[in-house]
């Protein structure tokens, strides 16, 4: 109830107009009455005051009141109850907010990964396009070289693997056992000449120079051929296993490299990622495009959404997944239905889409409304009227919920 009907009341009664009244043959409980109901003005949706529980309320204790005789004194405590019943039902909260935003959509750049030339433009600002539909395509000089090169490094490498994996061949072994038979006969002979060598430096034959350099050569063809039998044993071991791995690795290697080199030739053909229209055309044929800079940019038309503020009053009574109605002022009999997807958990204080002097010098939330339009007649830009679905019908369900047995 408003302080200005408190006031009026209270003056009624101090002022004895009820006993003035009914000395003119008028009927006080109707001016009261009238003082009572006065409507506010419009405004903040949570503090409306509900007409119809007004009206109801009255018009019962106003009947009860006629049959009470009239006496002076019995006009405050009539007074004050019919003031607490308008209080009480000006407290009830309604059930919508609404709120005003603008139209936007998600907004997708398309650019490469990579610097290259612009070649064509498939699609111009304004065309529907489909997710995986070309709308550019780009070339960089030098890519089909790299990727020779690549495969060519590739096959080297996967020839050795096949050489590592497939181990010497008979023809190495069987050289390998000749060279050994020779070292062996050659170790035979230069030990047997020692023996003699000795013989006859102790008989004074022959010089001991002589008998070291038949030592020498004794030690050498010795060592020859202990490590030409080495050689034949890891020959018939076959390839270490350690040297498969790596050979397997080098040919990993290569494979990365030809598909990376690949990868960047399909980069350089820009698809749409969503459906949706083109917003805007950043490049022309011809331009060199630094890597990561939009070629174009793709709306998703399909999924328009609104960001409303709302008193902090307003943002308690609202949840997640509260459904939401915008209209739009040149489409009132149209709405759009709609969920909230997010509510901001700080105020902000006078932002940039706030539309009066009064709301600009609140806190308030930011709430973001998720739009369903097919058929995309909600433009990015577009003022629309939100109405969101309080959570006052859960809150009752559940209080009523905790009162059962």
């Amino acid at each position: 109830m408003r302080p200005t009907s408190r006031s009026r009341l209270s003056r009624l009664v101090d002022g004895g107009a009820y006993e003035g009244a009914f000395r003119a043959g008028e009927q006080p409980q109707q001016a009261a009455v009238g003082h009572a109901v006065e409507p506010r003005p419009r405004g903040n949706p949570a503090e409306t005051i509900n007409q119809s529980c007004i009206s109801d309320e009255v018009g019962s204790f106003m009947t009860r009141w006629r049959r009470v005789p009239w006496r002076p004194s019995a006009v405050a405590p009539f007074v004050v109850v019919l003031a607490i019943l308008t209080a009480g039902c000006a407290r009830d909260d309604t059930d919508v907010i609404e709120a005003v935003g603008t139209v936007e959509i998600r907004e997708h750049d398309v650019a490469p990964m990579t610097a290259a030339r612009v070649v064509r433009l498939l699609v111009d600002e304004g065309a529907a396009v489909e997710a995986g539909d070309t709308v550019a395509v780009l070339s960089v000089s030098t890519l089909a070289a790299d990727i020779e090169q690549a495969r060519a490094r590739l096959a080297t490498t996967q020839a050795a693997l096949r050489e590592a994996e497939a181990g010497p061949r008979t023809a190495e072994i069987e050289r390998a056992e000749a060279e050994l038979r020779g070292a062996e006969a050659e170790a035979d002979r230069a030990a047997k000449d020692l023996v003699r060598i000795q013989a006859l430096t102790e008989s004074g034959a022959l010089s001991e120079q002589q008998l070291d350099a038949a030592r020498t050569l004794a030690t050498t063809t010795a060592n020859r051929r202990d490590a030409l039998r080495e050689t034949l044993r890891l020959l018939r071991q076959g390839t270490r296993p350690e040297r498969i791995a790596g050979a397997r690795a080098e040919v990993a290697n290569a494979q990365a490299a030809l598909a990376a080199a690949q990868a960047t030739r399909s980069d350089l053909v820009l698809l749409s990622p969503v459906n949706g229209i083109v917003l805007g055309r950043h490049a022309e044929a011809g331009e060199v495009v630094p890597p990561g800079t939009p070629v174009m940019t793709v709306g998703e038309s399909a999924k328009p959404w609104v960001r409303v503020y709302v008193s902090p009053a307003d943002a308690a009574r609202l949840t997640v997944g509260d459904p939401a109605v915008a209209t739009l002022d040149d489409l009132p009999g149209r709405e759009f239905p709609g969920r909230i997807v997010s509510l901001a958990t700080k105020a902000e204080f006078t932002p940039r889409v706030a539309l009066t002097e009064d709301e600009r010098a609140d806190l308030l939330f930011a709430v973001r409304v998720e739009l369903d339009d097919s058929a995309g007649t909600l433009k990015p830009g577009l003022p629309v009227t939100v109405r969101i679905g309080t959570t006052n019908e859960k809150r009752g369900s559940q209080a009523n919920g905790e009162r059962a047995p």
